[in-house]
């Protein structure tokens, strides 16, 4: 079963295909972050991979068309995007002495077949595990965390008290936990 992130990223990708302006922006806001932790490692300097990510989402808006998810994940397709865009960027800048073969031996962000199983693995479980919470918890641990409101915001959202909203997310994590724990033993 696909994860909720993994298709509300691929839902995003096929509307930005089609220059849904909101959709790419959805794009931006799910995958910044990585992105630009992939283009800081391979520039090395902080504004060369804030041009780099600039020049990487102007791709993905002229791109996302191509974009199949039978060949692979959103954030893989992403990633590879980012990667491809910062050596690009090294090759043009590059040290005096760096060789291309030192420039395409930079280590490769994305994680290994095996490593990508564990954490499909692990999704797999959060996932189960998060829809054996209450439904009030789930809501608001899935919330908090997949769209990054606030305890305040998520109260206002769901018409409760601060402390009422902090306690059901408190007792969902812990539920969380107890049920990650036991999958483990």
């Amino acid at each position: 079963m696909q994860s909720e992130a993994k298709r509300r990223l691929n839902d995003a990708l096929f509307r930005t295909g089609r220059q849904d302006a909101r959709a790419f922006r959805l794009v931006y806001r799910l995958t910044a972050a990585k992105l630009f932790g992939i283009c800081l490692r391979i520039c090395n300097d902080r504004r060369a991979a804030e041009d780099v990510l600039q020049d990487v989402y102007l791709s993905v808006w002229t791109r996302a068309a191509g974009f199949d998810p039978a060949r692979g994940s959103a954030i893989a397709w992403l990633a590879t995007i980012a990667r491809n865009r910062s050596i690009d960027w090294r090759r043009t800048h590059r040290p005096a002495g760096a060789s291309d073969e030192m420039i395409a031996a930079l280590p490769d962000p994305s994680p290994s077949a095996p490593d990508a199983m564990l954490r499909d693995e692990h999704d797999r479980r959060l996932h189960f595990c998060l829809d054996t919470l209450e439904g009030r918890q789930r809501d608001a641990i899935r919330t908090a965390f997949f769209d990054g409101l606030t305890y305040a915001e998520l109260a206002e959202r769901a018409a409760v008290p601060l402390g009422t909203m902090k306690s059901w997310v408190r007792r969902g994590l812990m539920r969380l936990r107890e049920c990650l724990n036991g999958a483990d033993a």
